[in-house]
């Protein structure tokens, strides 16, 4: 009768430790060591354009002028807000000899600037041969990241403005699930052909100051599991083959015992 009881108690405790949790995430909270942080520093790089991109270029001064009026489809990527931002107006490809077809003005080379100096090249062009004052808009509309793991949104994210932050992705895929271990975020970064992974730790208010955090066009995102989460998924596999067979022991010793009686 002892073993029925220790069998049903073992039973008890298996069931119990079924349960979900509820992980309680850690955010710029800590704060790394001044010689932690300085290490960290890194200097921002900004996209320059190549061959195949997509610009949308506007004259914010007369709308009509290189914008058609008819909004352009917009480049599919999942959790992206931005889409109708990025596909108001007409959108021009940089050709493979690194110059863009722009109206009136003709190909200008602009591969290899930056968004800003291609921007200032463009206007000063238009400025020069037609437009009084004109105020141009250049975005680089084809810029994506790719996100994984552990957050409510997965998938690709356009990358719409300059500068774009770790923490800006994560917020436009809707934050980290429970299950996330925001202690060792990594960014893995296409670098001469190899893979170069940096990983961030958001429990460091730090962080948000870090210029690693600044995402470049190709990166991918992953959010591991945390321990715990790890530890609760593991139980509960063992528990999908333990619990029937301590169901089926519990059956058999309780016939066993009703028929010693």
């Amino acid at each position: 009768m002892r073993v029925l009881y220790f069998i049903c108690f073992v039973g008890i405790v298996v069931l119990g430790s079924s349960c979900s949790y509820k992980q309680n995430q850690i955010l710029f909270e800590k704060r790394a060591s001044v010689a932690d942080t300085l290490s960290q520093k890194a200097a921002i790089v900004s996209y320059r354009i190549q061959p195949q991109d997509i610009l949308q270029v506007r004259n914010l001064q007369n709308l009509r002028y290189i914008v058609d009026e008819i909004p352009t489809m917009p480049i599919s990527g999942a959790g992206n807000n931005n889409n109708n931002t990025a596909a108001q107006g007409q959108t021009f490809q940089v050709e493979e000899d690194g110059t863009v077809a722009l109206p009136a003005i003709g190909h200008v080379q602009v591969a290899g600037l930056t968004r800003t100096e291609a921007t200032k090249l463009i206007e000063g062009l238009y400025r020069k041969n037609l437009l009084k004052d004109p105020i141009i808009e250049l975005k680089v509309v084809n810029l994506k990241v790719t996100l994984l793991g552990e957050v409510k949104a997965p998938g690709n994210f356009q990358i719409v403005k300059d500068n774009t932050t770790l923490v800006e992705l994560i917020g436009q895929a809707g934050g980290l699930t429970p299950a996330a271990n925001e202690k060792a975020i990594k960014i893995i970064r296409n670098k001469n052909n190899s893979q170069n992974v940096t990983v961030i730790d958001l429990s460091d208010i730090n962080s948000l100051s870090d210029p690693r955090t600044y995402l470049q066009n190709g990166d991918i995102i992953y959010v591991a599991q945390n321990k715990r989460a790890i530890r609760t998924e593991n139980l509960q596999n063992f528990n999908t083959w333990v619990q029937p067979a301590l169901l089926l022991l519990n059956t058999a010793l309780i016939i066993f015992t009703l028929s010693r009686q």
